[in-house]
């Protein structure tokens, strides 16, 4: 019976995730998504009467002296591409402060989730393939890129009800990894808190780069900007599992942490952007759709 109860409960998350950012995809993103992820090329389509203000290079020779008329080639974009979703399901991702419109805890791993669920509708409203890949300081589980919403669904779900096996992270390998599985140039969204990465990975990263069209997504929550003044605290790692006490009514404790904290973001900025690639920070406390919405206009504006 609490099996039973566990897949309706999973099944009910699932849905409602699916009503809420499938809605979004519709309404508001998949036309930026069309136009800042643009498809491989120009592919031939048909020919037809040559109209003035055509450029003439595009006139189709052999078809105008068979039929003794001007004809020109017509293209149109080579649309079909394949988007990837590299997940961090490490234990950092499982922190959170905010509380949603229901009362109910709102951690980092529910915000990647949605993310990816609406990147997901976007891509498969555009006829694209979508596959994920979840990793900790391993990759715990690979989705092979397909279409539809029944794969979208398994997606959602494999998000909602995934136990990883490591709590670490090691992004280098997983980009390693993923330059071995993905042949075929792909746009790849590396969802993130980028808070304990593991070994530099700004060669992979470089790699990467230049085989696929890279974007990082930094989620990340208040309280790890800054820590709160509460005195005496036990801080637990969830990635090592450490745990230390540590006194942050010591403004100096407070200071050291906030200067780690901007460091390591700035650097993995930096990693993204020497890359060539995109890097977007989202808070948890905001609404992630205006950040989503910039980045298709920036990328747009761009092409």
């Amino acid at each position: 019976m609490a099996g039973t109860d566990r897949t309706a409960e999973i099944l009910k998350k699932v849905r409602k995730i699916e009503i809420k950012t499938r809605d979004l995809s519709n309404q508001v993103f998949s036309g930026g998504y069309h136009s800042a992820f643009k498809g491989r090329g120009m592919s031939f389509s048909e020919v037809r009467s040559y109209q003035y203000g055509d450029d003439v290079r595009n006139i189709d020779w052999n078809v105008t002296a068979r039929l003794e008329d001007p004809y020109v080639k017509v293209f149109e974009e080579e649309r079909e591409i394949t988007v990837m979703l590299l997940v961090d399901v490490s234990g950092s991702t499982f922190f959170g402060t905010q509380v949603n419109k229901e009362g109910e805890e709102r951690i980092k791993r529910d915000v990647l989730t949605e993310i990816a669920a609406v990147l997901s509708f976007s891509a498969t409203n555009n006829n694209d393939k979508v596959g994920m890949l979840m990793f900790t300081d391993q990759i715990e589980t690979f989705i092979p890129p397909k279409k539809g919403r029944n794969h979208i669904l398994r997606i959602i779900r494999e998000l909602v009800d995934f136990e990883p096996k490591r709590q670490g992270t090691d992004l280098a390998e997983t980009l390693r990894n993923l330059t071995n599985i993905l042949k075929k140039r792909s746009i790849v969204f590396i969802l993130s808190d980028f808070m304990h990465v593991g070994p530099d990975y700004k060669d992979a990263l470089s790699i990467a780069r230049k085989r696929h069209d890279v974007v990082g997504l930094h989620i990340f929550d208040e309280r790890e900007v800054n820590l709160p003044n509460i005195g005496l605290a036990r801080v637990y790692d969830a990635e090592s599992g450490q745990q230390i006490w540590i006194d942050t009514a010591q403004k100096a404790t407070r200071e050291a942490y906030g200067k780690w904290y901007k460091e390591n973001l700035e650097k993995a900025r930096g990693n993204f952007l020497r890359a060539g690639a995109d890097f977007v920070s989202i808070d948890t406390r905001q609404s992630y759709i205006q950040a989503l919405l910039n980045l298709f206009t920036r990328r747009g504006s761009r092409r």
